[in-house]
């Protein structure tokens, strides 16, 4: 008899069609069988990681906030065995702990999963039941108001008030698995009491570990409300029964519910090369129009690449005529111009079609280009910078404004505030000899990220601005992000990151291995902070990434400004 399908909550906010091959037979997978999961990415793997350790230390801190309120589930090798010393912990009326951390519930009705803490509903009330409660390593909240908070030493919705410094920063994968945990809890019999229009509430600590941050997951409005007036609890049941048929059927070796499709998360995904594979045998439209706009194109008959290519953009789509209150769906004039043009491009191996006559980047007599390397959560270690341009009495070249202190680390204020000294200095001088300053950077959101959060946290520190002189940098014309100067510029079938453009204006990175996430496992090894002694070899390889990173930025926009830019085929040549 076939083991009952259990998904975890983090199912609901899943790609349906990995859902779907992570409950195929193995033997039906073929010679090469599963994939190798998440952990293999090294990214991936530091991240759950550097989680749990966030859960530890949470964890270490309520036992000693909470005292003999706080209980702990002991560690157990088998889920099964964690759910019944769960059961003895919550079923203890001699100890009656309001607090148990570790907590795995029992499995069934489709679901598993455990709670990293559970609150009891009424302190001291041994039959009150449970709240579900997680701790999370990213934030949770931003600066506003509204968001209901307890204090860590308090983590009860009865101690929750509206904060007048936060507001909820709404995160799906959060609220959906609290009602996955809540549903798990009312299942296993160790939910509060249901009432009508009663709260039903989660908790979140986020990466501040500050406060308990509390959502109704049976709200129907506000931030934790799903769509469409829907509770979060509605949308989790919708999702979780979809998710729960699909892989139903793939265990039974039904007819599939859920085919392949290029979606976002795909960049990520173990299953990515056997769904490209599938894909690409297929010519699938959705190879170069993900989401929705691929649902769209099927609708009308157009299923294939070489299909969208040979599309006339003047006769419009094929197939019946849409709803006239929807319209062709975001497929109307300029927009099926580009799908079009995007299929002939992937179809030739085109990597950049010109979508303007003359890409526009404005430039200066000085220029400088930036970027950041950053870990995660825990801060920004290296900011590097290309100097060029006139002469300001300052050498042209790369620096590297740096801390090797592992993150966090006050000495990160050091390297941010040497950083934008620096570059004062260099703003400076310009305004003194009249010269225009453009400073550069390939897709602004983490740049500006870390110069407002820098000055957040190390406010005070030699050479730290003020918010208000970061703001001004920010919204000035000498900062220039060229990331919307290339969306604007060109279609890009492969996608428009850095490293997907550059080339096409002559840039290779020195390292074969260069990128994000890759740079994070290097950093860490760059510091020894996981344990090993730190790593020269690894740093000078990080200085070099980031050097490569502005001279990509630079080669980049000269070449956006150069005659060579219209050699990319436009638009009306395809």
């Amino acid at each position: 008899m076939p083991r009952p399908v259990l998904l975890d909550a983090a199912a609901t906010t899943r790609c349906r069609r990995r859902v779907h091959l992570e409950h195929v037979p193995p033997e039906d997978l073929g010679p090469g069988g599963p994939p190798p999961g998440d952990d293999a990415d090294p990214g991936v793997a530091m991240r759950k990681a550097d989680a749990a350790s966030h859960r530890a230390a949470l964890a270490a801190r309520w036992a000693e906030l909470l005292g003999s309120r706080w209980a702990a589930v002991p560690p157990a090798p088998s889920a099964r065995e964690r759910a019944a010393a769960t059961r003895e912990v919550l079923a203890d009326t001699a100890w009656l702990p309001d607090v148990v951390g570790g907590a795995e519930l029992p499995a069934g009705e489709g679901r598993r999963g455990g709670a990293d803490a559970l609150v009891r509903a009424v302190p001291g009330d041994p039959s009150a039941g449970w709240w579900p409660l997680i701790v999370v390593r990213h934030r949770v909240t931003d600066p506003g108001e509204g968001a209901l908070t307890s204090p860590l030493a308090r983590p009860h919705p009865e101690w929750a008030a509206p904060d007048d410094a936060r507001r909820v920063r709404t995160v799906t994968r959060d609220v959906l698995r609290l009602a996955h945990l809540h549903r798990m809890l009312r299942a296993a019999g160790l939910a509060p009491p249901e009432g009508p229009d009663a709260p039903v509430w989660g908790g979140v600590v986020g990466l501040d570990a500050d406060v308990v941050v509390w959502i109704d997951l049976a709200a129907r409005s506000g931030g934790s409300g799903g769509p469409g007036g829907r509770s979060a609890l509605d949308t989790y049941d919708r999702r979780h029964a979809d998710r729960l048929a699909v892989a139903e059927a793939a265990r039974s070796r039904a007819p599939a519910l859920a085919e392949p499709s290029r979606i976002t998360e795909c960049r990520r995904c173990p299953w990515w090369p056997t769904c490209e594979a599938a894909l690409r045998a297929a010519d699938d439209v959705s190879l170069v129009v993900r989401g929705d706009a691929a649902l769209r194109l099927r609708g009308r008959g157009v299923g294939t690449v070489r299909e969208l290519a040979a599309l006339d953009p003047a006769e419009g789509l094929p197939g019946p005529e849409p709803d006239p209150e929807v319209g062709e769906g975001g497929f109307e004039g300029p927009d099926l111009v580009e799908a079009v043009a995007l299929a002939r491009a992937w179809t030739h191996d085109v990597p950049l079609v010109r979508r303007v006559a003359r890409p526009a980047v404005a430039r200066g007599d000085v220029e400088v280009d930036v970027d950041m390397e950053s870990l995660g959560e825990d801060g920004a270690y290296l900011w590097g910078a290309l100097l060029s341009g006139a002469d300001i009495g300052l050498e042209h070249g790369y620096r590297a404004f740096v801390t090797w202190d592992p993150l966090p680390t006050r000495d990160e204020g050091r390297s941010f505030g040497e950083f934008w000294t620096w570059l004062a200095d260099v703003r400076a001088r310009c305004a003194a000899q009249g010269l225009v300053l453009r400073a550069y950077c390939y897709n602004e959101q983490a740049e500006n990220r870390w110069l407002r959060g820098s000055v957040e946290r190390f406010g005070g520190m030699p050479g730290v601005p003020s918010a208000d002189e970061v703001e001004e940098f920010i919204a000035s014309e000498a900062w220039i992000d060229l990331f919307p100067v290339v969306s604007e510029s060109f279609l890009c079938p492969h996608g428009k990151g850095l490293k997907r453009v550059a080339p096409s204006a002559g840039f290779a990175w020195h390292d074969p291995e260069a990128g994000g996430e890759n740079s994070m496992r290097w950093y860490r090894d760059a510091v020894g902070l996981d344990g090993g002694e730190p790593d020269p070899a690894q740093r000078e390889r990080l200085l070099v990434y980031n050097e490569d990173d502005v001279r990509a930025t630079w080669t980049l926009r000269t070449w956006l400004t150069s005659e060579r830019v219209l050699e990319v085929p436009l638009l009306t040549e395809l």
